[in-house]
């Protein structure tokens, strides 16, 4: 197998354990809405954490074989295989809107990233590294605070997805600078820098975990997705030196790609806040007082009955109440002459 071949099935692996992992997540925030965060009691929570970091752990060595140019579009495919896995495995099924926003993130994300071409300058010096770090952390406590501002769960649900997203963006620009610095000619260890991706990545989990409670799956999935890879992107083209290919052309077809995965995630979210509002309409329809008992007859009424156990005189007709329970009105008619007639 060549080398190209090896890193492109270790993406395709790395983003099935990415929508394994985030389907566990999905799976426990439904199930432990009072710990959005980190519910360290349930096993299935573990599970996710183990899948994810085999999915990084799997996207490092696929970087490794193969160029940035090939691994980081199939890691778009992590929506992708999702939707069909939660509608396979736990009955999750994602409506039509939810997959046209899903296909079309990630067209526009492997579109993005396709056009990106690197270059050999993939380190930082101490004061950017600084710069980025404290840069990074602001933009997600900021991202933080919103959400917990806003009261609809979906657009909360997505504020906390791109926090996520930008940790882990920038968890991954760190790890790339210290692999760079480990395999120089003079290899160094910089623990400032492992201590940032440590704490990135630890607060991406627990963010992303937050994103699934009363959100679903595909939208906060969709947003971490686009918004990890679009953030390490931008920090290659404005630190590392990177640039789009084909010039002019290649920056308006990436701005394109970009418009594209943005359309995709707006999709998502207002699938989400239309199922959220049909499902309140439901949840007030059900609440609605019932139907009022059929009236009790008019004291009138009642005395139409008593009217008409007196005979009446008319065409040859007799008419009268019959003797019985009275549930309703029950007429006799016989045909015989009345007493009087003809």
């Amino acid at each position: 197998m060549s080398a190209l071949a090896l890193s492109v099935l270790l993406s395709l692996v790395s983003a099935v354990a990415y929508a394994s992992g985030a389907i566990l997540q999905e799976h426990v925030a439904t199930d432990t809405p009072a710990r959005p965060y980190a519910p360290l009691h349930h096993g299935l929570w573990w599970a996710a954490v183990a899948l994810n970091g085999l999915g990084a752990a799997l996207h490092v060595v696929a970087l490794a074989y193969g160029p940035l140019s090939v691994v980081q579009p199939l890691g778009a495919l992590t929506i992708v295989f999702a939707l069909p896995m939660a509608a396979l495995f736990v009955g999750r099924r994602a409506g039509r809107t939810a997959w046209r926003g899903a296909l079309m993130a990630s067209v526009g994300l492997a579109g993005l990233l396709a056009l990106t071409e690197g270059t050999d300058r993939h380190s930082l010096d101490g004061g950017e590294r600084l710069y980025l770090a404290a840069g990074t952390f602001g933009a997600v406590g900021l991202l933080f605070l919103v959400a917990q501002l806003v009261g609809r769960p979906a657009v909360r649900s997505m504020l906390l997805a791109a926090s996520a997203g930008v940790a882990f963006g920038i968890a991954s620009v760190f790890t790339k600078t210290v692999a760079v610095d480990w395999t120089s000619d003079r290899p160094t260890v910089r623990v400032p820098s492992l201590v940032v991706i440590a704490v990135l990545a630890a607060g991406g989990l627990l963010l992303s975990q937050a994103s699934y409670r009363g959100a679903g799956l595909a939208g906060p999935l969709a947003t971490v997705t686009v918004v990890n890879p679009v953030v390490a992107a931008t920090v290659g083209l404005t630190l590392f030196g990177e640039e789009f290919r084909y010039g002019t052309l290649g920056t308006a077809l990436a701005l394109a790609s970009g418009v594209v995965a943005a359309g995709g995630l707006i999709l998502l979210t207002t699938e989400r806040l239309a199922a959220s509002r049909a499902a309140r309409q439901g949840s007030v329809g059900s609440s609605a007082p019932a139907a009022r008992p059929p009236r009790a007859p008019r004291p009138r009424e009642r005395g139409s009955e008593a009217d008409a156990a007196r005979a009446q005189i008319g065409e040859r007709i007799d008419v009268g109440a019959v003797a019985g329970p009275r549930t309703h009105l029950e007429v006799e008619m016989r045909s015989r002459a009345v007493a009087g007639g003809s």
